[in-house]
């Protein structure tokens, strides 16, 4: 049912350039209506289906972490109640859409690198178109030495080794994270 509802008549088939071949992607379009944290929402498309997207390239801080919050405030600002389109060809392992969520001409993803709220997440960097990949990793040198939101901290921790840590540490409120 939920593939069903992905290539309903909501849904695009398009090609994009993805590092040295063509990699036929899909095109949702839709509200956001929801937002899990600082990399994650939900899109209500025109069939009133909802769909989980976790931004491609991009891991934020989760919530329980220093700017956790803030991340999350910050990509509300840019998308909540707003008309997307994402851009993908994966799901996670949570069955989640990976992909590139734009909001009137503005990637929603490269925003919170560029406001220091979210690593460029390299080890899925291959996932990434190679000039998607490449602006990211840019924005983020630049927030990093700009020290702009996450970067003012002495030492962030990275959200996946956050995430690692609470495993480890017998912890089970860490939130679903990562690909």
């Amino acid at each position: 049912m939920f593939r069903r509802s992905l290539w309903s008549a909501h849904l695009a088939v398009v090609a994009l350039g993805c590092g040295s071949g063509l990699v036929s992607a899909a095109v949702l379009r839709g509200e956001v209506v929801a937002l899990s944290d600082g990399d994650t929402v939900t899109v209500l498309d025109a069939g009133r289906t909802t769909h989980k997207i976790r931004l491609a390239g991009i891991d934020a801080p989760e919530k329980r972490q220093p700017f956790g919050e803030r991340a999350r405030q910050n990509l509300s600002a840019l998308v909540f109640r707003k008309q997307v389109t994402v851009e993908w060809s994966t799901q996670d392992r949570y069955g989640r859409i990976v992909g590139k969520v734009m909001v009137q001409g503005e990637d929603a993803g490269l925003a919170q690198i560029r406001s220091g709220l979210a690593w460029h997440y390299k080890a899925y960097q291959r996932q990434q178109a190679a000039p998607d990949r490449a602006i990211y990793a840019d924005a983020e040198v630049v927030a990093r030495q700009a020290r702009r939101g996450l970067w003012s901290e002495a030492a962030p921790v990275a959200p996946w080794d956050y995430r690692r840590e609470r495993r480890e540490s017998g912890s089970t409120s860490t939130g679903v994270g990562g690909f």
